[in-house]
């Protein structure tokens, strides 16, 4: 039996080298570590329905009503297609009367036909000695799920072009006019 021919060598080479660069990788995790947040936050969200009677303190108002199709398509109302906007309260601690942080303005979506499922987008609007400006948000609100991640995409002020994740916790509901959640914001991009 002869030997390798020498383009059968290089060829053995590299595949040794590439095989043992993925084994590598595997034996570290495959990942990058991520980094240390720059900047931690927890804020709760007050979202306040307007239900035809609660005109005064109502934060949010539905401003497209649910599809035909989320009603034959569901024997429990998804509310497929409903858009709700809202200027909510945020505060530092759970309480409604707890010190005002900022205010949460955008609007959310029902986007899912088989079980109650969102898509957020909005801004923390912050005008406070602590902090100006604003943190941009958005991302699918999986309600089902205990915790679960928005990203932070942007920001302005004392958040000029922050990056991170919101973990999303319902802190507290009643019924279908009220909702609290928690969030955690990490930020992983800082330049203020």
């Amino acid at each position: 039996m002869q030997g390798l021919a020498p383009s059968s060598k290089f060829i053995s080479s590299i595949t040794l080298i590439l095989l043992l660069l993925v084994l590598a990788g595997a034996a570290h995790g495959g990942r990058q570590r991520t980094p240390p947040p720059c900047k931690e936050m927890t804020v709760y969200y007050h979202n306040i329905l307007y239900d035809g009677a609660n005109t005064a303190n109502a934060t949010a108002a539905v401003a497209a009503q649910p599809t035909l199709l989320s009603r034959s398509a569901s024997i429990n109302d998804t509310y497929f297609g409903e858009i709700v906007v809202f200027d909510d309260l945020v505060t530092a601690g759970p309480a409604l009367a707890s010190d005002p942080v900022a205010r949460a303005q955008g609007f959310f979506f029902y986007d899912k036909k088989e079980s109650p499922n969102a898509w957020f987008a909005f801004s923390l609007v912050f005008n406070s000695t602590a902090h100006r400006g604003t943190l941009n948000l958005m991302g699918a609100d999986l309600i089902a799920e205990k915790a679960r991640d928005i990203s932070v995409v942007g920001g302005t002020g004392d958040f000029f072009m922050a990056r991170g994740v919101a973990t999303l916790r319902t802190d507290s509901y009643e019924g279908l006019y009220y909702f609290r959640l928690r969030m955690d914001i990490k930020l992983y991009e800082c330049y203020v």
